[in-house]
């Protein structure tokens, strides 16, 4: 089992809490005499990078296909952030939702809430996080050890409304591989622009068939610091202080216990996590929101079963979330999701020469919203799905240098509200999706290959979209949803040219996706009060849906630039969105503007140093009664040391934003009002045995 400081280690690790654990945990390492060995004083320490993969089967990941991009190893830990929104963007293709520095969620090729689904192990986070986006998920990235995100063919087996992607956050807190002995790591971390003070810790040990594992986090922000105002001068008041984002800080903590039985062929467990975080709603000054989450894991998965079905993964988990947003002290809305999400994937032995699953997935939830501004009834949502994914091999030119691969994905899935007051009688909706995908990879040289996949996705509209009715001050809207909507439909393409020699690669692509009607939150026009009265402050907002299109460029490029004294490594990087609605010819509102990205990575010894610098530029094709955002850089710095010790012990310090600049995304419900920190530097420590 690697870890993430190791010099060349490419799995990541889960963290987890209590700096006294940690000390512990460390100190374990002498008296247990566990060797670990160090990398040599003339060898660099090479960080594990953010890998752009072809779709296959048959990989070492925790699930069975490739993802389009991995984070993981030196790399993820390096890159911790507070939220998953922030933590993802560095990735081409996704921005985040960004309601301040405690909740953001990642946005993918401008398609977030209920388009990006966000899982933990392959199993769905329940939470309430794609209602709003002043919820944030229900999952702590200190624990993640490595992130997938899935999109083309792949992605259809998590979900019709995988539409933009899919996101999987594995913790392994459910061991998957045999281990005999004691295994733990721990980091703490101090400074950044909002103060933070983190500490993590886990523990894993086993006897060769039982395997154990712990894991504790805690963590705690102030207010962010942020260069000016927090407000743009067409809103700010002549009282406005500089400085400082008020009511930003956060403070949080969780952990895990898991245990499985651990075989030659495959493993099965169970795992207990709990989930608890305090933060502040920028938007509105004496707003604090406490979420709690507990969840019930079970997971097992058998390989090399035999000649029909040859591997078969069962995943299921129980969550019972709770999120209440208290005012002045005073309790005001009560959001409650529970349910259990369970799938079960056959994987059957080649026919001929092709090879491939079968799966089914089912999910059972109860959402419900008590309280003055509960704009959604109590819903219940029942979802049943069989899908398949199949590759195929062809030999061309070489052998096996084409690889066609197809997806297909079938759901009945029933929205049922309670209705009851305001939202009217209870009603009953039910939907049949059906998606499919159709790719292909040709390499073309053994250093150059062309990646085109093909899809036709169908969403079910959600709870919310279909039966709000109520004010939603987080957003400044009255919101009131169709229960009439149909099936949101798309069609799109996506194309990946890619190069990789030796430490070198490239890899650029674009995407075309075409919606009949994409829901979407339309402003009316009229104000409205609490009540849905007009003379209000809240702006009336209508769900409805429209034809419109997503299209855009992705690319990311490693060079090594030398390698005499240490290693270097230029990376470059860069997006573009355009969305549009096809009625109006008018933009989609919050579309990440062009990004461009440069870096450099030394590695010498146990020395490690990064600069990265990332122009976002301006983005005045807007919405209407959306306003722009003016470009920035931003320009980070990263230095690692590894020091000498029986075991593992890294120590860092990263600088961000190093030129000061107000930063506003446009991604950001927020962005007018709640801009990035302002210049910081934070230490860590990491250590493992």
């Amino acid at each position: 089992m690697a870890y993430p400081i190791k010099p060349h280690g490419v799995d990541a690790s889960g963290m987890a809490p209590n700096p006294v654990l940690i000390a512990v945990l460390l100190a374990l390492a002498s008296p247990l005499s566990i060797n670990i060995a160090m990398a040599g004083d003339d060898s660099p320490i090479e960080a594990a990078p953010v890998e752009v993969q072809a779709t296959s089967l048959g990989e070492d990941s925790d699930e069975p296909v490739k993802p389009a991009a991995t984070l993981n190893g030196r790399e993820l830990s390096l890159k911790r952030e507070s939220t998953m929104g922030e933590l993802l963007k560095s990735i081409p293709g996704i921005s985040a939702s960004g309601f301040g520095p405690a909740a953001s969620r990642p946005v993918v090729r401008g398609l977030d809430g209920e388009r990006t689904r966000i899982m933990q192990n392959g199993v769905g986070v329940l939470d309430a996080s794609a209602l709003s986006p002043d919820h944030a998920v229900a999952l702590d990235p200190i624990v993640i050890e490595q992130i997938d995100v899935v999109r083309g063919p792949a992605a259809l087996r998590y979900g019709g409304n995988a539409v933009g992607g899919a996101i999987n956050a594995i913790d392994h807190r459910i061991p998957q591989d045999q281990l005999d002995g004691m295994l733990g790591r721990g980091e703490v971390r101090y400074g950044g622009a909002d103060t933070q003070r983190n500490a993590a810790a886990v523990l894993d040990a086993g006897n060769g068939l039982l395997a154990i594992h712990a894991d504790a986090y805690g963590r705690e922000a102030n207010d962010l610091s942020i260069p000016g105002y927090a407000k743009i001068p067409s809103l700010r008041l002549a009282t406005d202080q500089k400085g400082k984002l008020q009511n930003s800080d956060s403070h949080g903590s969780g952990g895990a216990l898991g245990a499985s039985v651990t075989l030659d062929n495959g493993y099965a467990g169970i795992s207990y996590s709990t989930f608890d975080n305090n933060y502040g709603s920028p938007a509105e000054s004496a707003v604090r929101i406490q979420q709690n989450s507990d969840r019930w894991d079970f997971a097992s998965e058998f390989k090399d079963l035999g000649n029909i079905i040859n591997r078969v993964k069962l995943r299921s988990a129980y969550t019972d979330y709770q999120h209440q947003e208290i005012e002045g002290g005073v309790l005001g809305t009560t959001f409650k999701n529970n349910g259990l999400e369970s799938s079960l994937e056959l994987g059957h032995a080649n026919i001929g020469r092709m090879s491939g699953m079968v799966g089914y997935q089912n999910q059972n939830s109860t959402f419900e919203a008590l309280g003055d501004e509960a704009f959604v009834p109590k819903s219940k949502t029942l979802s049943n799905t069989l899908y398949i994914y199949e590759e195929l091999p062809v030999d061309l030119l070489r052998a096996s240098d084409l690889k066609l691969s197809a997806g297909a994905r079938v759901e009945k899935t029933s929205q049922d509200s309670q209705g009851g007051g305001k939202f009217g009688a209870a009603l009953s909706r039910d939907f049949r999706p059906q998606s499919y995908s159709f790719g292909a990879t040709y390499s073309l040289t053994p250093n150059w290959s062309l990646n085109s996949n093909l899809s036709h996705s169908e969403r079910a509209p959600s709870y919310s979209e279909l039966y709000a009715n109520g004010p939603h001050v987080a957003t400044g809207q009255f919101e009131i949803g169709d229960n009439t909507l149909d099936k949101e439909r798309s069609n799109g393409i996506d194309t990946q040219l890619r190069w990789k020699a030796s430490k070198d690669s490239f890899s650029i692509g674009a995407f075309y996706n075409r919606f009949s009607n994409y829901i979407t939150l339309a402003n009316t026009g009229r104000l409205v009060d609490e009540n849905g009265n007009l003379g209000g402050t809240l702006q009336e907002s209508q769900i409805t849906s429209a034809p419109a299109i997503f299209k855009g460029l992705e690319g990311e490029a490693k060079f090594r630039v030398y390698e005499q004294i240490g290693a270097l490594d230029l990376k470059l990087r860069g997006d573009y969105i355009r969305a549009t609605n096809r009625d109006t010819g008018d933009p989609l509102p919050r579309i990440a503007p062009m990004h461009l990205g440069a870096g450099l990575d030394y590695q010498f010894n146990r020395f490690g140093a990064m600069l990265d610098v990332l122009h976002g530029f301006k983005q005045d094709r807007t919405a209407v009664n959306e306003t722009s955002t003016d470009g920035y850089t931003q320009v980070n710095a990263t230095a690692t040391y590894l020091i000498p010790a029986q075991f593992h012990l890294e120590a860092f310090a990263k600088a961000t934003n190093l030129l000061d600049q107000t930063i506003r995304e446009h991604s950001s419900v927020l962005k007018d009002i709640a801009p990035l920190g302002g210049r910081s530097v934070l230490i860590g420590l990491r250590g493992e045995f």
